[in-house]
């Protein structure tokens, strides 16, 4: 009779904690520790030596355990053991037979596989299903009850109510979870949108895009791949290129090419019929990627295909959740309209800036021009009634002066016409830059004339021309002694630079110089012509002449 008054108490206090234990696992939130809670909980209530929670793969076909939390087991003894279950044996037998098993000794069961070297020893077990709604979330496995005895009957049903309790936990855990992802993924759509309405550049988009997908589904690396030629349509795109990437290797990816229709990313952007393109060492390419679990999601834009947002996360990982999965998807959704809004943003300051350099340029002839053109007229009417030779001198220098001018604004009209890849304006300041750095100390005026389309001019062909007019300008300031210095580059058919100075003149036996040595090298070299003349009004001219080389038709941009 006192046994089974003891064992009904027992038997009470067992319930009482059951019910202690429930509204404790049921008011977590956080879906680690209420997976910790549970483990937990149910050692205590059973007097168990080990208990461990293995949580089923996203898979429901698959009796693999995708995340294994346990207790009982120290630091050490974990190291020593190794890689933690995988479901196999007894622990992937509850996912086929989703019942309670109830062992007084494991390894004799027919599905046991044993343990692993160092692993404790373990003889009675009790396993149960976790499931959360309809589905097995996972299994709850206690074993070594206390003082050798067997799991009875009564540990096997307080521990389904414990599971079907930490079922509903499970689920609030995993729907606040699944609301906390969700909220992180609407803050880096915010982010990118944020960040294109403040006027960030493409690159700098890609690269915020990239870090947030890199950053919210805790992967190694992540990379965004774009049409290598942005102006094909999606189904003509045989190319992608790789335009931003964060995490490992990030580096080493930004800028390497993927095939489309045989890379593992290229077929997630649009599968294509016909040859696949060849590119230097795809193998290198792919290599760089880190092994592992790839997900790729499309950025799309209504019917268009603008490119392909891939993550990678260590093979040891869990793979993405179908929500994630989800949210990830959307957030290439919504960062390719992003992507469009900065690319319509900068067409539209492009348009912008043309508009405005058409302004200019209408206003410098108009107006400008015009008044510069009535005032020489008016110098020269002046030159014709002056009687006092210096005065006539003054007058017709202030008449090419003018002339200079309308001829500098000319350029600068044509400047502002010309492509937009402004190579114009940067080469002709590159001139002037060696103009005013080699005459910085001397007390000369300069003139600088430009005729024909400069941006044509290859850029080894500029450096020829710098060079020259560099080393003929330095013999100028050096040797001429003069006040005035004039330098005219045009381009046609030939490259022809002039330099000419009011100074001192050639001397009866000059000297041989390096300067001039170097000059005339440079155009043996390119096939042309170099001559040095004296000016009919003093002075000397420099005449440096090479043939245009051939402009192909068509220009790779890179």
């Amino acid at each position: 009779m006192q046994d089974r008054i003891s064992e009904i108490i027992g038997v009470r206090d067992q319930m009482d904690r059951l019910i202690e234990a429930m509204l404790v696992i049921t008011t977590g939130l956080d879906l680690d520790n209420t997976l910790r809670s549970i483990v937990h909980t149910a050692i205590e209530l059973v007097d168990a030596g080990y208990g461990a929670l293995g949580v089923r793969e996203p898979d429901k076909s698959s009796t693999k355990l995708a995340e294994f939390v346990y207790e009982g087991i120290d630091d050490r003894t974990r190291v020593l053991i190794g890689d933690l279950p995988q479901g196999h044996g007894v622990l992937g037998l509850l996912f086929e037979q989703p019942r309670p098993i109830r062992l007084a000794n494991l390894s004799e069961h027919p599905s046991s596989v044993g343990f692993p070297p160092h692993h404790p020893p373990m003889r009675t077990f009790l396993g149960v299903p976790v499931q959360v709604r309809d589905e097995i979330f996972g299994n709850l496995y206690l074993t070594e009850k206390a003082n050798g005895q067997e799991f009875t009957e009564d540990d096997e049903v307080v521990v389904q109510a414990l599971a079907a309790a930490a079922g509903t936990a499970i689920a609030n855990a995993r729907l606040y979870e699944e609301s906390q992802v969700r909220q992180q993924w609407l803050e880096a759509t915010q982010d990118v949108a944020s960040e294109v309405l403040a006027g960030g550049t493409p690159p700098d988009v890609h690269q915020l895009i990239t870090e947030r997908a890199l950053a919210l589904t805790k992967s190694a690396s992540a990379y965004l791949a774009l049409p290598a030629d942005p102006d094909l349509p999606s189904d003509e795109v045989t190319e992608l290129m790789i335009a931003a990437a964060a995490g490992a290797d990030a580096d080493a990816l930004v800028g390497r090419k993927i095939p489309v229709r045989w890379s593992p990313t290229g077929p997630a952007f649009q599968p294509l019929a016909g040859p696949a393109p060849a590119v230097d060492d795809p193998s290198a390419i792919e290599s760089l990627i880190a092994e592992g679990s790839t997900e790729t999601s499309q950025l799309r834009a209504g019917q268009a295909v603008l490119g392909v947002l891939s993550t990678v996360r260590p093979a040891e990982t869990v793979v993405l959740g179908s929500t994630e999965r989800k949210m990830m998807s959307a957030f290439a959704d919504q960062a390719a309209l992003a992507l469009q809004l900065a690319e319509s943003q900068r067409r539209m300051r492009e348009l912008d800036v043309v508009s405005e350099r058409d302004r200019i340029a209408r206003d410098l002839h108009d107006h400008v021009i015009q008044r510069l053109f009535a005032v020489g007229l008016s110098l020269q009417g002046t030159v014709q009634r002056a009687r006092a030779p210096e005065v006539k001198t003054r007058l017709v220098d202030t008449i090419n002066d003018v002339q200079a001018i309308v001829q500098d604004i000319r350029h600068s009209i044509f400047d502002l016409h010309s492509s937009s890849t402004a190579e114009t304006p940067v080469l002709r300041k590159r001139l002037h830059a060696v103009v005013a750095e080699m005459t910085a100390e001397a007390d000369l005026r300069t003139t600088i004339r430009l005729s024909g389309p400069v941006s044509v001019l290859s850029p080894a062909m500029f450096d020829h021309v710098e060079a020259v007019l560099r080393e003929a300008v330095s013999n100028v300031v050096r040797h001429a002694h003069a006040s005035a210095v004039s330098i005219r580059l045009t381009i046609g058919d030939d490259v022809m630079l002039e330099v000419t100075d009011n100074g001192v003149g050639i001397p009866e036996n000059p000297e041989r110089r390096s300067g001039l040595a170097n000059m005339a090298a440079r155009t043996q070299q390119s096939g042309g012509s170099f001559s040095v003349e004296p000016n009919p009004t003093g002075g000397t001219i420099l005449r440096w002449s090479v043939p245009m080389p051939q402009v192909p038709s068509t220009r790779t941009l890179r």
